[in-house]
Protein backbone atom coordinates (compact mmCIF):
# COMPACT_ATOMS: atom_id res chain seq x y z
CA UNK A 1 0.00 0.00 0.00
CA UNK A 2 1.20 3.53 -0.75
CA UNK A 3 1.30 6.00 2.67
CA UNK A 4 0.90 8.65 0.42
CA UNK A 5 -2.76 7.53 -0.99
CA UNK A 6 -3.60 7.50 1.94
CA UNK A 7 -5.00 10.02 4.97
CA UNK A 8 -1.89 9.65 7.53
CA UNK A 9 -4.36 9.87 11.12
CA UNK A 10 -6.72 7.13 9.49
CA UNK A 11 -3.87 5.01 8.82
CA UNK A 12 -2.34 5.47 12.02
CA UNK A 13 -5.56 4.82 13.58
CA UNK A 14 -6.70 1.78 11.72
CA UNK A 15 -3.70 0.20 13.66
CA UNK A 16 -5.60 0.56 17.03
CA UNK A 17 -2.58 3.01 17.93
CA UNK A 18 -3.18 4.97 21.11
CA UNK A 19 -4.74 8.62 21.01
CA UNK A 20 -1.69 9.98 22.20
CA UNK A 21 0.23 8.61 19.17
CA UNK A 22 -1.45 9.67 16.66
CA UNK A 23 -1.14 14.08 16.88
CA UNK A 24 2.46 13.82 16.68
CA UNK A 25 3.29 11.17 13.64
CA UNK A 26 -0.16 12.56 11.94
CA UNK A 27 1.66 15.96 11.91
CA UNK A 28 4.95 14.33 11.27
CA UNK A 29 7.07 15.92 7.80
CA UNK A 30 9.36 13.31 7.90
CA UNK A 31 7.98 9.77 9.15
CA UNK A 32 5.82 9.48 5.69
CA UNK A 33 9.03 10.63 3.42
CA UNK A 34 10.90 8.46 1.74
CA UNK A 35 14.61 8.51 2.41
CA UNK A 36 15.71 12.24 0.83
CA UNK A 37 18.82 12.28 -1.11
CA UNK A 38 21.04 15.37 0.99
CA UNK A 39 23.97 15.06 -2.05
CA UNK A 40 21.89 16.53 -4.77
CA UNK A 41 21.83 19.92 -5.86
CA UNK A 42 19.73 22.62 -3.42
CA UNK A 43 17.90 25.44 -4.51
CA UNK A 44 17.49 28.12 -2.04
CA UNK A 45 15.53 31.74 -1.71
CA UNK A 46 16.09 34.93 0.53
CA UNK A 47 13.83 37.71 0.29
CA UNK A 48 15.39 40.27 1.96
CA UNK A 49 12.96 43.72 3.10
CA UNK A 50 13.94 47.07 3.81
CA UNK A 51 11.22 49.78 3.96
CA UNK A 52 10.08 53.52 2.75
CA UNK A 53 11.21 53.71 -0.50
CA UNK A 54 14.64 54.29 -2.00
CA UNK A 55 16.03 57.25 -3.82
CA UNK A 56 15.99 56.73 -7.34
CA UNK A 57 18.96 58.98 -8.62
CA UNK A 58 21.33 57.06 -5.82
CA UNK A 59 20.08 53.94 -6.96
CA UNK A 60 19.37 52.79 -10.26
CA UNK A 61 22.01 52.49 -12.85
CA UNK A 62 21.66 54.56 -15.62
CA UNK A 63 22.08 51.98 -18.47
CA UNK A 64 20.55 48.29 -19.11
CA UNK A 65 22.84 45.52 -19.67
CA UNK A 66 26.17 44.17 -18.48
CA UNK A 67 28.15 47.41 -18.10
CA UNK A 68 26.01 48.92 -15.65
CA UNK A 69 26.95 51.37 -13.27
CA UNK A 70 27.04 51.32 -9.55
CA UNK A 71 25.29 54.42 -7.45
CA UNK A 72 26.56 55.38 -4.27
CA UNK A 73 23.42 53.06 -2.47
CA UNK A 74 24.40 49.83 -4.46
CA UNK A 75 28.25 50.24 -4.44
CA UNK A 76 28.71 48.18 -1.25
CA UNK A 77 27.00 45.43 -3.84
CA UNK A 78 30.32 46.29 -7.04
CA UNK A 79 31.88 43.22 -5.90
CA UNK A 80 29.25 40.89 -6.68
CA UNK A 81 28.75 42.75 -10.18
CA UNK A 82 28.07 39.20 -11.98
CA UNK A 83 26.16 37.76 -9.16
CA UNK A 84 23.42 40.62 -9.86
CA UNK A 85 20.08 41.29 -11.40
CA UNK A 86 18.76 44.41 -11.16
CA UNK A 87 15.31 45.07 -12.67
CA UNK A 88 14.00 47.89 -13.46
CA UNK A 89 10.40 49.26 -14.19
CA UNK A 90 8.75 46.51 -12.50
CA UNK A 91 5.63 47.33 -10.75
CA UNK A 92 3.11 46.59 -8.39
CA UNK A 93 -0.47 47.15 -9.64
CA UNK A 94 -2.62 45.67 -6.74
CA UNK A 95 -5.44 48.14 -6.42
CA UNK A 96 -8.43 48.36 -4.18
CA UNK A 97 -8.38 48.32 -0.17
CA UNK A 98 -5.92 50.34 1.95
CA UNK A 99 -3.07 52.73 1.36
CA UNK A 100 -0.22 52.08 -0.24
CA UNK A 101 2.00 51.23 2.03
CA UNK A 102 -0.02 48.44 3.34
CA UNK A 103 -0.12 47.21 -0.09
CA UNK A 104 2.97 47.36 -0.69
CA UNK A 105 3.95 45.54 2.29
CA UNK A 106 0.86 43.03 2.19
CA UNK A 107 0.71 42.90 -1.93
CA UNK A 108 4.75 42.40 -2.02
CA UNK A 109 5.19 38.82 -2.05
CA UNK A 110 1.35 38.28 -2.66
CA UNK A 111 0.22 39.84 -5.65
CA UNK A 112 -3.56 40.20 -4.47
CA UNK A 113 -5.81 42.35 -3.45
CA UNK A 114 -6.51 42.63 0.52
CA UNK A 115 -9.81 42.31 2.37
CA UNK A 116 -12.14 44.39 3.43
CA UNK A 117 -11.06 45.44 7.27
CA UNK A 118 -10.56 47.74 9.52
CA UNK A 119 -7.45 48.56 10.11
CA UNK A 120 -6.84 52.56 9.32
CA UNK A 121 -4.68 53.40 6.79
CA UNK A 122 -3.37 57.05 5.58
CA UNK A 123 -6.00 59.19 4.50
CA UNK A 124 -8.89 57.34 5.60
CA UNK A 125 -7.93 53.67 3.44
CA UNK A 126 -8.97 50.61 5.89
CA UNK A 127 -8.10 47.25 5.20
CA UNK A 128 -7.58 43.56 6.50
CA UNK A 129 -5.05 40.95 5.34
CA UNK A 130 -4.01 39.89 1.88
CA UNK A 131 -6.84 37.30 0.04
CA UNK A 132 -3.75 34.84 -0.83
CA UNK A 133 -0.47 33.06 -0.21
CA UNK A 134 2.91 34.91 -0.32
CA UNK A 135 5.34 33.34 -3.20
CA UNK A 136 8.09 32.26 -0.47
CA UNK A 137 5.68 30.37 1.12
CA UNK A 138 4.24 29.05 -2.18
CA UNK A 139 7.77 27.91 -3.15
CA UNK A 140 8.48 26.78 0.24
CA UNK A 141 4.71 24.05 -0.18
CA UNK A 142 6.27 22.99 -3.44
CA UNK A 143 9.34 22.17 -2.24
CA UNK A 144 7.61 20.33 0.97
CA UNK A 145 5.55 17.97 -1.27
CA UNK A 146 8.22 16.28 -2.97
CA UNK A 147 10.39 13.80 -0.75
CA UNK A 148 13.80 14.74 -2.17
CA UNK A 149 13.37 18.54 -0.98
CA UNK A 150 11.76 18.17 1.79
CA UNK A 151 13.41 20.06 4.97
CA UNK A 152 12.58 20.31 8.67
CA UNK A 153 10.73 23.66 8.44
CA UNK A 154 10.34 24.51 5.00
CA UNK A 155 10.66 27.73 5.44
CA UNK A 156 11.95 30.16 8.53
CA UNK A 157 11.49 34.04 8.69
CA UNK A 158 13.82 36.55 10.74
CA UNK A 159 13.08 39.85 11.44
CA UNK A 160 15.04 42.90 12.59
CA UNK A 161 13.90 45.41 14.84
CA UNK A 162 10.02 44.35 13.83
CA UNK A 163 8.00 44.95 17.04
CA UNK A 164 5.16 42.75 18.19
CA UNK A 165 2.34 44.71 16.40
CA UNK A 166 0.91 42.67 13.39
CA UNK A 167 -0.72 44.72 10.52
CA UNK A 168 -0.68 44.93 6.91
CA UNK A 169 2.37 47.47 7.29
CA UNK A 170 4.51 44.72 9.31
CA UNK A 171 3.76 41.29 7.70
CA UNK A 172 5.24 40.22 4.29
CA UNK A 173 4.56 36.76 4.16
CA UNK A 174 1.43 34.67 4.17
CA UNK A 175 0.58 31.01 4.42
CA UNK A 176 -2.78 31.75 2.59
CA UNK A 177 -5.49 34.00 3.18
CA UNK A 178 -5.92 36.41 6.46
CA UNK A 179 -2.57 34.05 7.12
CA UNK A 180 -0.37 36.16 7.92
CA UNK A 181 3.37 35.19 8.94
CA UNK A 182 5.50 36.69 12.03
CA UNK A 183 9.04 36.57 11.84
CA UNK A 184 11.26 35.67 14.37
CA UNK A 185 12.55 38.67 15.25
CA UNK A 186 14.07 37.54 18.14
CA UNK A 187 17.28 35.84 17.67
CA UNK A 188 17.14 33.92 21.00
CA UNK A 189 14.05 32.82 20.17
CA UNK A 190 14.91 31.52 16.44
CA UNK A 191 18.06 29.91 17.91
CA UNK A 192 15.84 28.16 20.20
CA UNK A 193 13.69 27.25 17.28
CA UNK A 194 16.34 25.93 15.57
CA UNK A 195 18.36 24.04 18.27
CA UNK A 196 16.35 24.20 21.25
CA UNK A 197 14.06 20.75 21.47
CA UNK A 198 16.36 19.00 23.26
CA UNK A 199 13.64 18.22 25.84
CA UNK A 200 11.06 17.98 23.46
CA UNK A 201 12.44 15.26 21.73
CA UNK A 202 13.05 13.40 24.41
CA UNK A 203 9.32 13.12 25.03
CA UNK A 204 8.91 12.80 21.54
CA UNK A 205 11.05 9.29 21.95
CA UNK A 206 9.01 8.20 25.22
CA UNK A 207 5.94 8.26 22.85
CA UNK A 208 7.34 6.55 20.37
CA UNK A 209 8.42 3.56 22.56
CA UNK A 210 4.79 3.74 23.76
CA UNK A 211 3.70 2.98 19.63
CA UNK A 212 5.78 -0.14 18.88
CA UNK A 213 4.55 -1.18 22.07
CA UNK A 214 1.08 -0.38 20.50
CA UNK A 215 2.02 -2.00 17.02
CA UNK A 216 3.25 -4.96 19.16
CA UNK A 217 -0.03 -5.44 20.21
CA UNK A 218 -2.00 -5.13 17.64
CA UNK A 219 0.57 -7.28 15.50
CA UNK A 220 -1.59 -10.55 15.85
CA UNK A 221 -4.70 -9.15 15.30
CA UNK A 222 -3.86 -8.38 11.89
CA UNK A 223 -4.58 -10.87 9.21
CA UNK A 224 -1.69 -11.82 7.16
CA UNK A 225 -2.98 -9.31 3.96
CA UNK A 226 -2.20 -6.42 6.56
CA UNK A 227 1.09 -7.63 7.91
CA UNK A 228 2.58 -5.40 5.25
CA UNK A 229 1.28 -2.38 6.25
CA UNK A 230 1.99 -3.40 10.00
CA UNK A 231 5.55 -4.11 9.29
CA UNK A 232 6.19 -0.63 7.04
CA UNK A 233 5.00 1.28 10.09
CA UNK A 234 7.06 -0.38 12.51
CA UNK A 235 10.40 0.64 10.06
CA UNK A 236 8.86 3.61 10.12
CA UNK A 237 8.44 4.38 13.79
CA UNK A 238 12.37 2.96 13.99
CA UNK A 239 13.99 5.32 11.50
CA UNK A 240 11.61 8.16 13.01
CA UNK A 241 13.17 6.78 16.87
CA UNK A 242 16.73 6.83 15.09
CA UNK A 243 16.10 10.52 13.76
CA UNK A 244 15.18 11.92 17.53
CA UNK A 245 18.04 9.80 18.60
CA UNK A 246 20.04 11.39 16.49
CA UNK A 247 18.76 14.78 17.13
CA UNK A 248 18.66 14.89 20.63
CA UNK A 249 22.26 16.77 20.31
CA UNK A 250 23.78 19.32 17.93
CA UNK A 251 26.87 16.56 17.04
CA UNK A 252 25.39 15.85 14.29
CA UNK A 253 24.93 18.96 12.32
CA UNK A 254 26.78 19.64 9.28
CA UNK A 255 28.01 23.10 11.07
CA UNK A 256 27.63 23.77 14.80
CA UNK A 257 24.91 26.63 15.07
CA UNK A 258 26.80 30.31 15.93
CA UNK A 259 27.18 31.46 18.84
CA UNK A 260 25.15 34.52 20.34
CA UNK A 261 26.14 36.85 22.93
CA UNK A 262 24.18 37.31 25.46
CA UNK A 263 21.47 40.04 26.43
CA UNK A 264 21.41 41.77 23.25
CA UNK A 265 17.26 43.06 23.13
CA UNK A 266 15.18 43.72 20.49
CA UNK A 267 15.66 47.73 20.80
CA UNK A 268 16.19 50.40 18.13
CA UNK A 269 20.27 50.77 18.98
CA UNK A 270 20.67 46.77 18.34
CA UNK A 271 19.64 46.50 14.83
CA UNK A 272 22.81 46.14 13.51
CA UNK A 273 23.60 43.32 16.02
CA UNK A 274 21.03 41.96 15.69
CA UNK A 275 20.26 42.26 11.91
CA UNK A 276 24.37 39.98 12.13
CA UNK A 277 23.23 37.53 13.98
CA UNK A 278 19.81 37.14 12.47
CA UNK A 279 21.93 36.55 8.89
CA UNK A 280 24.76 34.50 10.93
CA UNK A 281 21.26 32.24 11.52
CA UNK A 282 19.86 32.33 8.72
CA UNK A 283 22.91 30.90 6.61
CA UNK A 284 23.34 28.37 9.17
CA UNK A 285 19.76 26.93 8.83
CA UNK A 286 20.84 26.52 5.34
CA UNK A 287 24.24 25.09 5.93
CA UNK A 288 22.12 22.36 8.25
CA UNK A 289 19.64 21.86 5.10
CA UNK A 290 16.98 23.07 8.47
CA UNK A 291 14.81 24.91 5.31
CA UNK A 292 15.21 26.48 1.57
CA UNK A 293 13.49 29.53 2.02
CA UNK A 294 13.92 32.52 4.37
CA UNK A 295 13.03 35.88 4.52
CA UNK A 296 14.46 38.45 6.43
CA UNK A 297 12.74 41.71 7.04
CA UNK A 298 14.22 45.01 8.72
CA UNK A 299 11.69 46.94 10.61
CA UNK A 300 8.48 47.22 8.70
CA UNK A 301 6.67 49.89 6.14
CA UNK A 302 6.39 52.89 7.90
CA UNK A 303 9.17 51.84 9.74
CA UNK A 304 10.26 54.60 12.31
CA UNK A 305 13.94 53.18 13.71
CA UNK A 306 16.52 56.15 14.06
CA UNK A 307 19.88 55.24 12.32
CA UNK A 308 21.68 56.54 15.20
CA UNK A 309 24.98 54.14 14.34
CA UNK A 310 24.70 56.37 10.82
CA UNK A 311 24.18 59.93 12.88
CA UNK A 312 20.61 59.96 11.84
CA UNK A 313 18.69 60.57 14.55
CA UNK A 314 15.45 61.54 12.51
CA UNK A 315 12.92 58.66 12.38
CA UNK A 316 13.23 56.30 9.22
CA UNK A 317 9.20 57.00 7.85
CA UNK A 318 9.54 60.41 9.01
CA UNK A 319 12.78 61.35 7.09
CA UNK A 320 11.36 59.83 3.94
CA UNK A 321 8.35 62.05 3.72
CA UNK A 322 10.36 65.33 2.98
CA UNK A 323 10.28 66.75 -0.29
CA UNK A 324 13.37 66.13 -2.72
CA UNK A 325 15.01 69.32 -2.04
CA UNK A 326 15.51 68.63 1.34
CA UNK A 327 19.44 68.17 0.82
CA UNK A 328 19.93 67.02 4.81
CA UNK A 329 17.35 64.58 4.60
CA UNK A 330 17.96 63.34 1.13
CA UNK A 331 21.63 62.60 2.20
CA UNK A 332 20.33 60.58 5.74
CA UNK A 333 17.77 58.95 3.21
CA UNK A 334 21.02 57.98 1.00
CA UNK A 335 23.01 56.39 4.12
CA UNK A 336 19.91 54.56 5.38
CA UNK A 337 19.61 52.85 1.79
CA UNK A 338 23.28 52.12 1.50
CA UNK A 339 23.34 50.56 4.53
CA UNK A 340 21.02 48.05 3.79
CA UNK A 341 23.07 47.18 0.37
CA UNK A 342 25.99 46.83 2.98
CA UNK A 343 24.26 44.37 5.32
CA UNK A 344 23.07 42.76 2.32
CA UNK A 345 26.43 42.25 0.82
CA UNK A 346 27.55 40.87 4.42
CA UNK A 347 24.51 38.33 3.75
CA UNK A 348 26.06 37.70 -0.09
CA UNK A 349 30.04 37.12 1.60
CA UNK A 350 28.60 35.02 3.98
CA UNK A 351 27.13 32.99 1.50
CA UNK A 352 29.81 33.16 -0.95
CA UNK A 353 32.66 32.19 1.81
CA UNK A 354 30.10 28.60 2.70
CA UNK A 355 31.40 26.06 0.87
CA UNK A 356 28.18 24.17 -1.00
CA UNK A 357 27.71 21.24 1.47
CA UNK A 358 28.25 18.26 -0.92
CA UNK A 359 28.59 19.90 -3.90
CA UNK A 360 30.94 22.45 -6.06
CA UNK A 361 30.97 26.07 -5.73
CA UNK A 362 29.66 28.29 -2.74
CA UNK A 363 26.15 28.50 -0.79
CA UNK A 364 25.47 31.68 -3.21
CA UNK A 365 25.94 29.76 -6.19
CA UNK A 366 23.02 27.52 -4.95
CA UNK A 367 21.04 30.50 -3.74
CA UNK A 368 18.63 33.62 -5.00
CA UNK A 369 18.71 36.65 -2.68
CA UNK A 370 16.04 39.12 -3.57
CA UNK A 371 16.44 42.70 -1.83
CA UNK A 372 13.41 44.69 -2.45
CA UNK A 373 10.92 47.28 -0.69
CA UNK A 374 7.69 48.09 -0.79
CA UNK A 375 7.66 51.40 -2.07
CA UNK A 376 9.13 52.91 -4.96
CA UNK A 377 9.71 56.02 -3.84
CA UNK A 378 9.21 57.40 0.07
CA UNK A 379 7.57 60.77 -0.47
CA UNK A 380 5.28 60.24 -3.28
CA UNK A 381 4.08 56.38 -1.94
CA UNK A 382 4.51 55.25 -5.39
CA UNK A 383 4.12 51.47 -6.17
CA UNK A 384 5.77 51.94 -9.38
CA UNK A 385 9.28 51.41 -9.59
CA UNK A 386 9.76 48.70 -6.80
CA UNK A 387 13.64 47.60 -6.28
CA UNK A 388 14.24 44.32 -7.28
CA UNK A 389 17.51 43.19 -6.64
CA UNK A 390 18.32 39.72 -7.64
CA UNK A 391 21.70 38.50 -6.18
CA UNK A 392 23.12 35.02 -6.77
CA UNK A 393 22.75 32.28 -9.29
CA UNK A 394 20.62 29.33 -7.29
CA UNK A 395 17.72 29.54 -9.55
CA UNK A 396 19.43 29.62 -12.93
CA UNK A 397 18.67 33.37 -14.31
CA UNK A 398 21.20 35.46 -16.01
CA UNK A 399 23.53 37.55 -13.44
CA UNK A 400 25.50 40.20 -14.24
CA UNK A 401 23.37 42.74 -15.82
CA UNK A 402 21.09 45.72 -15.50
CA UNK A 403 17.71 44.46 -17.02
CA UNK A 404 14.09 46.69 -18.05
CA UNK A 405 10.90 44.57 -17.41
CA UNK A 406 9.07 47.00 -19.81
CA UNK A 407 6.53 48.23 -16.81
CA UNK A 408 4.60 44.97 -15.96
CA UNK A 409 3.10 44.13 -13.00
CA UNK A 410 5.19 42.27 -10.51
CA UNK A 411 2.95 39.22 -10.19
CA UNK A 412 5.05 37.72 -13.45
CA UNK A 413 8.32 37.99 -11.38
CA UNK A 414 6.57 36.07 -9.02
CA UNK A 415 5.81 33.79 -11.03
CA UNK A 416 9.23 33.28 -12.45
CA UNK A 417 10.44 32.36 -9.30
CA UNK A 418 7.78 29.50 -9.01
CA UNK A 419 8.81 28.43 -12.69
CA UNK A 420 12.43 28.58 -11.50
CA UNK A 421 12.03 25.82 -8.69
CA UNK A 422 9.85 23.52 -11.51
CA UNK A 423 6.50 24.96 -10.23
CA UNK A 424 4.75 25.92 -13.16
CA UNK A 425 1.65 27.67 -11.87
CA UNK A 426 -0.16 30.00 -14.89
CA UNK A 427 -0.68 32.24 -12.47
CA UNK A 428 0.16 33.94 -9.57
CA UNK A 429 -2.21 36.76 -7.01
CA UNK A 430 -4.56 38.47 -9.14
CA UNK A 431 -5.05 36.36 -12.23
CA UNK A 432 -5.68 39.54 -14.58
CA UNK A 433 -1.94 40.97 -13.37
CA UNK A 434 -0.02 37.11 -14.03
CA UNK A 435 -1.20 38.05 -17.85
CA UNK A 436 1.88 37.49 -20.17
CA UNK A 437 3.40 34.51 -18.13
CA UNK A 438 6.46 35.06 -16.19
CA UNK A 439 9.30 37.12 -16.92
CA UNK A 440 11.69 35.59 -19.30
CA UNK A 441 14.93 36.24 -16.99
CA UNK A 442 17.01 33.14 -17.85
Amino acid sequence: MNLNSINRRSALKNLGLSSLSLPILSQSSSLFSANTDKTAAKQRLIVMFSPNGTIPNHFWPDTIGEDYEHKTILKPLEPFHDKLLILRNLHNKVRGDGDNHMRGMSCLLTGIELFPGNVMGGGNTPSGWPKGISIDREISNHLQSQPHTRTRFGALHFGVGVQDTADPWTRMSYNGPNQPVTPLSDPYDAYRKMYGNVRDKKKVRSILDDLNADLQKVANRLPESDRRLLIEHSKLVQRMDREYEAGSSLSNLSAPPPELPEGIRNLNENIPQLGRLQIDLLVNSFVNDFARVATLQYTKSVGQAKMKWLDVEDAHHTLSHEPDKNKDAHDKLVRINTWFAEELAYLLKKLESTPEPGQKGSMLDHTLVIWTNELGKGNNHTLDHIPFVLAGNGFGFRMGRSMSCENVPHNRFLLSLAHAVGHPLKTFGNPKLSAGGPLLLG
